[in-house]
């Protein structure tokens, strides 16, 4: 809890650019891995019979207190983050898809991928408490915290292996269903919980130093390879497949459709192309979990007694670079009573239920409704997270090109606007960037790739 420990997480907005990934294109009419990568069963769909994805990636971060008004007006940005009296959360996901292979064959879909998963987390952490463990703190204050403060990273690889098939096909209608194994290969995790936590913060008005006293809650402390040595250090976040095959996963859905044949128009005259008046799909993705087992692996539950007659200087955790000190610092000062301790552990999956419809209005106009919804407590040390997320997108496009303008309602930065657009098989885009540009956006994004069909 070194001051860059929670205040890191606000400048990464200054960095990095919730959590739904590819916003607008997930659902892109051309179809292929992207929208596979929602929906399984979506390969079915693919409008070339074979698509190869060359590299993507997609960066999000999304908190609850800072604004890019805040970033160039002047505003103490440490005071900002820990301000008012909701907790304050911010999220960092990356993903990244490596060389990755899509088929289409008679009612069949296949597909092989590969892609590698950082994320980041500060969740539900108490204002006072992060405004004193980041020097910031006057005064006095209770902390009677009802959450489980997290900090939370992890890092895995993954090859995944898909198949989807039509179901049936009368007229115009036609019903798919395809799921997806995941192959997980667990990198680096670190987890400090802190739940309901209760106690008393002052600050020493000679010293400046602030102590946290008459304080109890029950602590867990879990990491896993390079992210037990170092928080700090982004190199210890790129180790994806370090730790060996070491979990499964599986995604699976079903995808519905109303053909249609649509007009196109070229330099070369009209023709008629198959296409689609109405795409819906259901699917259930990140069902499964992973086992980290590296050398240095460790997972322990304390009970944590602070009394008023020794309290806790915050100030001790000044020189600390992993979370490995931050335990051992409470353990030497005799603070923490050990209730279970674990070598090899499991982490969870962020599982969640993806809904979507994408319907052709006019000509070359649609619009598409995207939701995002977790299906587990993601507030549990034995879980990575997630967001709850619901998206309208309207679209412009023909058989070559998109444009597109997500707005979302996202579970932790609020509403957003975005842009993007596709030319052949490169795309660009952001969730966040027209928000950014004219509000007061809490969520920064930005997503590109190349693909192509054959």
């Amino acid at each position: 809890m070194k001051k860059q420990l929670l205040f890191g997480f606000a400048l990464l907005s200054l960095t990095a650019f919730s959590q739904e990934h590819f916003s607008g294109i997930n659902i892109s009419k051309r179809g292929g891995l992207l929208n596979a990568s929602i929906n399984p069963a979506e390969l079915t769909n693919m409008s070339k019979k074979y698509d190869v994805n060359v590299f993507t990636f997609s960066l999000n971060f999304s908190n609850n207190k800072i604004g890019f008004s805040d970033l160039t007006g002047g505003e103490d940005i440490e005071d900002k983050i820990f301000s008012g009296s909701e907790p304050t959360s911010a999220r960092l996901d990356a993903l990244i898809q490596g060389p990755s292979f899509a088929m289409k064959y008679k009612k069949w879909g296949f597909a092989f991928w590969t892609a590698g998963n950082v994320k980041a987390n500060a969740i539900d952490v108490d204002v006072n408490f992060g405004n004193a463990v980041t020097n910031s703190f006057l005064g006095t204050a209770d902390i009677n915290s009802n959450h489980n403060q997290r900090m939370n990273a992890a890092a895995w690889g993954e090859i995944n292996l898909s198949a989807a098939r039509e179901i049936i096909e009368i007229g115009n209608h036609k019903l798919s269903a395809g799921g997806t194994l995941k192959l997980l290969f667990p990198g680096s995790y670190m987890n400090m919980g802190v739940n309901q936590l209760q106690g008393t913060v002052t600050n020493d008005p000679v010293t400046g130093d602030v102590y946290l006293y008459d304080a109890t809650a029950s602590i867990n402390f879990a990491y896993s390879g390079s992210l037990a040595n170092s928080y700090e250090d982004s190199s210890n976040y790129s180790k994806l497949f370090a730790g060996g095959l070491s979990g499964f996963g599986v995604d699976f859905g079903f995808n519905y459709q109303m053909k249609e044949k649509v007009q196109e128009t070229t330099d070369g005259g009209d023709y008629t192309v198959d296409g689609y008046k109405l795409n819906a799909g259901l699917s259930f993705r990140n069902m499964g979990s992973m086992t980290f087992k590296d050398d240095n692996n460790n997972s322990s539950n304390y009970a944590l007694n602070i009394p008023t007659s020794d309290p806790l200087n915050l100030a001790d955790f000044e020189e600390t670079e992993s979370i490995v000190d931050i335990e051992q610092t409470l353990i030497d000062r005799g603070y923490l009573t050990k209730e279970s301790s674990n070598g090899d552990f499991k982490v969870k999956l962020p599982a969640v239920i993806n809904a979507y419809v994408d319907y052709r209005i006019y000509n070359k106009w649609s619009a598409s409704l995207y939701m995002q919804q977790k299906i587990s407590d993601d507030s549990e040390n034995d879980f990575t997270t997630i967001q709850n997320i619901y998206t309208l997108t309207p679209r412009f496009g023909g058989k070559n090109y998109e444009l597109y303008l997500p707005l979302s309602s996202n579970e932790v930065s609020g509403f957003t606007t975005g842009f993007g657009f596709r030319l052949g098989g490169f795309f660009l885009g952001s969730g966040s960037i027209v928000t950014a540009a004219l509000n007061d956006s809490k969520q920064a994004d930005i997503y590109m790739g190349f693909r192509f069909g054959i």
